[in-house]
């Protein structure tokens, strides 16, 4: 048995079921566990004094392209909208293999740590030069993030009528094996899994109506979850309507894309019928402010999804489309756009921080995760209220407005892998340098 106390925080936010709000409380983790939360708790473990420090639960990223953390701020795509930007990028993504999604993922995973997020899905969807889903989950696996990669693929290229060149695309009888290969390789549905594999078509523009069908089938087959980008911007209505003669939420539903087991990125051009669909389906929304002002996509409609019962959590999506990978700077947009749409009382700052934890968590069916809650799991951030970012606050609790967007400590299953803003589990220097020299390589 190991046991870790978490003692004298100045205040634990739980984000259970009462969203209860704990002064100069201790938090015991057990085995992986959350054991017990309240005052003048002991153990014979290691312990931790937080004095000074706000307490919450671990971020969850419902949304990123970890390999996109090599392409950052390229001067063809950074004043791109979305089909442009990607026409830029494809060439030199086509140009990565197995080390640079490994380091890649090593990298967006630590910036996402140091930022408080103890658990990240991934959107891996082209596999150039013998690359593979494992070569992140093992990247996540040595950093001791929470991970739940995504299957992704793309099959109609260019010559097709598709955005992607023919060269990154797969035939769909080999995306659907290597689906059944990687579920049953590394899926693990246990409570407490450190990974769950999910089935992440690109979208609707990049492969066919056979393929989103075919893996929804294939995914509640074999009891995982689906993802793919939806209803991005104008640009992606349009063609949904040139080339399937509806909007995006009913091709969606037509093919067995909506449901507890389904969450769509972006969703910024969502129509009222679309978030009723999605409200009673209980689809989920990852939603990406960063990104979609990055590539001028819009504010996507979080206050009326959320009043209308949608889930919704937050993702960094990919470094090229916002070129940071801080979850508690998405958390602050999040808010902050909401208000400029709909009013400064639109948003609270709890409310875009439940967002960014429980939200997260209950998009990905993890009820396990993303509360304070004896029985869930240890996977805690702790940030320091003590430093100038917070001088002068009345309420520590309000983070996003003044508060530290780097974490002081974090737990993931009860293991500390940021101490004093410091990853503890890799070379962080070492994996800097060697993506340094990548990203070199490929821009000569």
């Amino acid at each position: 048995m190991t046991e870790t106390l978490l003692k004298n925080a100045d205040l634990i936010l739980t984000m259970d079921e009462s969203r209860q709000e704990l002064s100069k409380a201790d938090i015991l983790v057990r085995d992986g566990q959350i054991a017990r939360i309240g005052r003048g708790l002991e153990t014979q473990g290691e312990v931790h004094d937080v004095s000074g420090c706000v307490v919450t639960p671990g971020l969850v990223n419902t949304h990123h392209h970890l390999y996109q953390t090599l392409t950052r701020a390229v001067p063809g795509g950074q004043d791109a909208l979305l089909f442009g930007w990607l026409q830029t990028l494809y060439p030199i993504w086509s140009r990565f293999g197995p080390e640079e999604m490994f380091t890649s993922a090593q990298i967006g995973l630590a910036e996402l740590a140091l930022s408080g997020c103890t658990l990240s899905s991934d959107h891996l969807y082209l596999y150039p030069n013998g690359a593979r889903l494992e070569d992140t989950i093992a990247a996540a696996s040595e950093l001791g993030m929470r991970f739940h990669p995504t299957r992704g693929a793309m099959s109609i290229g260019e010559s097709d009528g598709g955005l992607p060149p023919d060269h990154l695309v797969e035939k769909e009888a080999a995306i659907l094996d290597d689906m059944i290969r990687v579920v049953d390789a590394f899926h693990d549905p246990s409570e407490g899994s450190m990974c769950r594999v999910g089935l992440a078509p690109c979208s609707p523009f990049s492969v066919s109506r056979d393929l989103m069908r075919d893996a929804a089938l294939l995914a509640r087959d074999k009891g995982v979850m689906l993802h793919t980008h939806l209803a991005e911007n104008d640009e992606d209505i349009a063609y949904s309507q040139a080339q399937f003669g509806c909007r995006p939420g009913q091709y969606a539903e037509e093919l067995g894309w909506t449901g507890p087991d389904v969450w769509h990125a972006h969703c910024v051009k969502l129509d009222g019928a679309e978030i009723d669909l999605f409200s009673r389906s209980e689809t989920g929304v990852a939603h990406c402010p960063c990104s979609n002002c990055r590539l001028g996509s819009g504010i996507a409609p979080v206050r009326a999804m959320r009043d209308a019962g949608v889930k919704v959590g937050l993702g960094a999506d990919g470094s090229a489309s916002n070129d940071n990978g801080n979850l508690m700077l998405e958390a602050r947009q999040a808010m902050l756009l909401q208000r400029v749409a709909n009013g400064a009382d639109a948003m609270s700052v709890r409310e875009a921080l439940e967002i960014a934890t429980r939200g997260g968590a209950d998009v990905l069916g993890r009820p396990d995760c993303g509360r304070l809650m004896p029985g869930k799991r240890a996977d805690i951030a702790v940030w320091d209220t003590r430093g100038i970012e917070s001088a002068g606050s009345w309420d520590p609790a309000a983070l996003l407005l003044a508060g530290p967007m780097s974490v002081k400590h974090l737990f993931v299953e009860g293991r500390q892998i940021v101490r004093d803003g410091h990853i503890t589990t890799i070379d962080l220097p070492r994996v800097i340098e060697r993506q340094n020299t990548l990203a070199r390589a490929l821009q000569a």
